[in-house]
């Protein structure tokens, strides 16, 4: 417990000092997003955030954890300092959106299988080899669907920063009963770093964190539910914990991936106003309201799985099925809610 609490003490205010000189570079090297008829700031917005949320982590991790310990993370380091650069370079203009979709996710979801890192879910199920191989091709899928979740989760001031602070909260405390020291210090460091950026970045924000910043916190997160073990829990509750604790985004990605395939778009290609959070502005929350309404759902979500963690697989099992139940019911639901729909791209006709 000492650990965690340290971890996060120290990425908390390195994170909250390095956003200035964070800042200020990106004003000087033109690091800004540019207002637009699919944004809501009105004002070039400093794009380097996610530099700070960086720093705060790996101070913490070099401040904290030991040579064994630190030994134990290569792979987590080698991925999410990975997906920082290819989504700093993104942010910069200098790679295709599809890189960090097709290379740059899956190279850092390699390398957590390379360190022994994966998903345990067939191998339990399945005897031999063929179980091993679903569950390695189980951890690209869900690394991959993760980190690209939280790369368009990061639309609107405090949103992205916040949703992984509060899932951050979640693994934290339950790596720490069930006596995982090494998630429980890794989960407070990225809770840390979330927090001290979120001092700049709620609304109003003074800067972004980015693609550099949203996927280095997608894949830690993913990470932090791949390393989870709850030994003493049933097996369908096991892998059902770490899915609840990252529920907000999942939701917002499902509602995002129907709404766009119903209307012809690609999902992950086409950036507009029409995810959870825009919509339940929309209804009348605004943007504060409908921000710290996702929040609550995150921590509402948190709660549940830390419950499930406790749960038979009878239990365990009528709580996915609930909360299956209402992603679709909220998808419904939000697909109701005003929205600004993308156009859907004209097709130029040729001449022969």
């Amino acid at each position: 417990m000492a650990a965690g609490l340290l971890a996060f003490f120290v990425a908390l205010i390195a994170s909250l000092v390095l956003v200035v000189p964070v800042r200020a570079l990106a004003l000087r090297v033109g690091m800004v997003d540019l207002p637009g008829p699919r944004k809501v700031h009105m004002s070039p917005m400093p794009l380097l955030g996610g530099v700070a949320i960086y720093g705060g982590v790996m101070i913490a991790v070099l401040f904290v954890f030991d040579g064994s310990a630190r030994a134990q993370i290569e792979g987590i380091i080698f991925g999410a300092s990975l997906l920082a650069i290819v989504g700093i370079l993104d942010d910069r203009g200098l790679l295709h959106h599809q890189v960090k979709l097709f290379i740059g996710m899956p190279l850092a979801a390699l390398a957590l299988l390379v360190s022994g890192i994966r998903a345990q879910v067939f191998s339990v199920l399945v005897s031999g080899r063929s179980g091993d191989i679903l569950d390695a091709v189980l951890t690209v899928v869900w690394v991959v669907g993760i980190t690209a979740s939280f790369s368009i989760l990061d639309h609107m001031d405090g949103l992205c920063a916040g949703i992984a602070a509060v899932a951050a909260v979640s693994f934290a405390l339950v790596a720490y009963l069930n006596g995982q020291t090494l998630v429980t210090t890794l989960a407070a460091a990225l809770l840390g770093a979330a927090m001290g950026f979120l001092r700049w970045n709620f609304k109003p924000a003074k800067i972004f964190m980015g693609d550099g910043g949203a996927m280095f916190l997608g894949f830690l997160l993913a990470t932090l539910a791949l390393k989870l073990r709850l030994d003493r829990a049933d097996h369908l509750a096991a892998w059902l914990v770490p899915v609840l604790i990252l529920g907000v985004t999942i939701f917002d990605t499902t509602l995002v991936t129907i709404s766009r395939a119903r209307r012809g778009l690609l999902p992950f290609a086409t950036p507009g106003k029409d995810h959870a959070a825009h919509r339940l502005a929309n209804l009348g929350l605004g943007h504060r309201g409908s921000v710290l309404s996702l929040y609550l759902l995150g921590a509402f979500s948190g709660s549940a799985a830390l419950l499930v963690s406790y749960l038979p697989a009878r239990g365990a099992a009528v709580v996915g099925v609930a909360a299956l139940t209402l992603i679709f019911a909220g998808v419904a639901f939000l697909e109701h809610a005003p929205y600004e729909r993308q156009q859907r791209p004209q097709k130029t006709a040729t001449h022969a």
